[in-house]
């Protein structure tokens, strides 16, 4: 379990969560939404330790976040920020075999273990076959692909990932919210992501957190959450809800 409480950050004296309370259950797909500047991007830091509690705590399996040392951390959890950085020239293959560094020490051989982590990251992205190309001669979307492959790579129990589907075509954002769903189902992987598309987030998760202007609105499975007055009160979206005929998930079709 990851949980907040009483949970206010921001940046300089400018708060942007302000005593929030939230409880996330292991083994569940998350999903963040809400509109621009409500926080979305900055809770998702501060549930990875990226960014401190001005006031509260970050609590995973019931540790405060701060008593984790880096490396027990970053094997318990991998964080994908919105807009990471890599070396200049770095190949993809050395992008991915990164994600393998809290589990190795300073001079520790590169392991058979290691390697297949890495293969089937990069397989289950479907980039197997540009692993030996630099990164910044992909595409947009390609290159996205190559820094979910990473954290797969770090092979933990819970995944953060701040608009994991961005620069993606419709057909790669299905395929890559397929394969965390397939992760999280087969291993209990926990994932909780920011998302935008309101339509995706109610398909595959088990769990959406509603942000707006003033915090949580509701939190809960997006047959309660995707609602016309939570939309109306996170967005100032009027919509119309139905049930997707294929999946029973809610449909959002705004006016």
């Amino acid at each position: 379990m990851l949980a907040a409480r009483s949970l206010s950050v921001g940046y300089g004296t400018r708060r942007v969560i302000e005593d929030l309370d939230l409880e996330l259950p292991g083994g569940r797909m998350v999903s963040i939404l809400g509109p621009n500047g409500c926080g979305k991007s900055t809770l998702l830091r501060a549930l990875g330790r990226l960014l401190p509690p001005a006031r509260g705590t970050v609590a995973l399996d019931g540790q405060d976040l701060r008593r984790y040392g880096a490396r027990a951390l970053a094997r318990r959890l991998a964080i994908l920020p919105q807009s990471p950085l890599a070396p200049e020239g770095i190949l993809v293959g050395d992008l991915v075999r990164r994600g393998r560094l809290p589990w190795r020490g300073v001079l520790s051989p590169w392991r058979a273990a290691d390697q297949a982590a890495c293969e089937a990251a990069l397989q289950a992205v479907r980039l197997d076959d540009l692993a030996d190309r630099p990164l910044d001669e992909l595409s947009g979307g390609q290159r996205q692909r190559a820094w979910i492959a990473l954290v797969l790579a770090q092979s933990t129990p819970l995944l953060l990932l701040d608009e994991p589907t961005t620069f993606l075509d419709l057909v790669h954002q299905i395929e890559v919210l397929s394969l965390l769903r397939h992760r999280n189902l087969e291993t209990g992987l926990t994932v909780v992501s920011v998302l935008h598309d309101l339509n995706l987030a109610g398909r595959f998760s088990d769990l959406v957190v509603l942000l707006g202007p003033r915090g949580i609105v509701a939190i809960g499975p997006p047959r309660e959450v995707l609602t016309a007055p939570n939309l109306r009160a996170a967005f100032a979206l009027e919509a119309d809800i139905h049930r997707d005929p294929r999946t029973g998930t809610p449909l959002v079709i705004p006016h």
